[in-house]
């Protein structure tokens, strides 16, 4: 049985990482492999491409979201003091030693996949500490920064077939526009945000959505993906019309938790396009998870 001390001393660590949003980050890669066409199979070789591109990916965004926080350190004393490193659980020092070492885990183990993974995972890495430096506090720039992160790190769930990304690398735009959209509602998380920026966020959902619905038509199961993006669209849109409505600090947090857990429909309609049911069936089985998982440890 699992020593409950030892549950207390690692949480603070676990909710800097944000564990239900690194289960999305895994949702990318597997819609990127989807996406390059990659055959899940259960032989050793396609086991170990999974196995390793799955670990880089929760490194790097462990690390990015941890490197988040250290980069906040001084502004979240005055806003929010719950948090790990202002309310004294984990030392600011410990927490840039674990955001860079995960960073770095996630660059190496993509090198042990493939030079090119590699070069996709620093890629990340750059475009994170950039974010959480810097980017988070440019108006217009910021929130492309921060969609760019998961729009590489979608093309490096394509790197699974290195030849299949010079065909299927201009779908790492979709995401940037989606996280954008994430990004810009996230900034009235604490003092309220603005009807015109909720509304332009809702645009570019809607975006996102035509985009993967015109893709369907070119599936090899128009209708599962098609579903998948209704159903997406729902779980993005109830919040945010809310968050419209009256769009005061909690209920844009609550459509900002509700954008960022469903990328994984989101991703498992990418899936969808490949006609792949079990593969589509695997990804939405991390729903629930990060479900789970978000209402121990923070999302945003």
């Amino acid at each position: 049985m699992a020593n409950p001390k030892s549950f207390l001393t690692i949480k603070p660590y676990l909710q800097l990482m944000r564990p239900a949003n690194i289960v999305t980050a895994i949702a990318d890669i597997l819609a990127g492999m989807s996406i390059a066409g990659f055959a899940f199979e259960t032989n050793f070789l396609a086991i170990q491409t999974v196995v390793l591109l799955v670990l880089s990916t929760i490194g790097l965004y462990g690390g990015g979201v941890v490197l988040n926080d250290f980069f906040d350190a001084e502004l979240d004393a005055v806003e929010r003091p719950e948090r790990p490193i202002p309310s004294g659980k984990v030392s600011k020092k410990a927490a840039g030693l674990l955001g860079y070492g995960l960073l770095l885990w996630g660059v190496v183990i993509a090198s042990i996949h493939s030079m090119y993974s590699a070069v996709l995972a620093v890629a990340i890495a750059v475009l994170c500490v950039l974010y959480d430096a810097w980017g988070k506090h440019q108006s217009f720039i910021g929130p492309i920064n921060m969609g760019l992160c998961r729009g590489v790190n979608l093309i490096l769930g394509m790197s699974a077939i290195t030849a299949s990304v010079a065909n299927t690398y201009w779908l790492g735009i979709v995401p940037v526009i989606y996280i954008a959209a994430i990004t810009m509602v996230s900034r009235g998380e604490v003092h309220g945000g603005k009807a015109p920026t909720l509304y332009f966020a809702g645009f570019l959902y809607l975006l996102v959505s035509s985009v993967q619905l015109t893709l369907a038509f070119l599936g090899k199961m128009p209708w599962l993906t098609q579903v998948l993006v209704f159903v997406h669209l729902h779980q993005v849109g109830k919040p945010l019309y809310h968050a419209i409505k009256n769009p005061i600090g909690p209920m844009i947090g609550k459509a900002v938790k509700a954008g960022v857990i469903s990328l994984i429909i989101m991703d498992a309609a990418w899936v969808g396009l490949s006609g792949n049911v079990y593969t589509t069936i695997l990804v939405l089985a991390l729903l629930p998870l990060s479900i789970r998982l978000a209402k121990v440890f923070a999302v945003t």
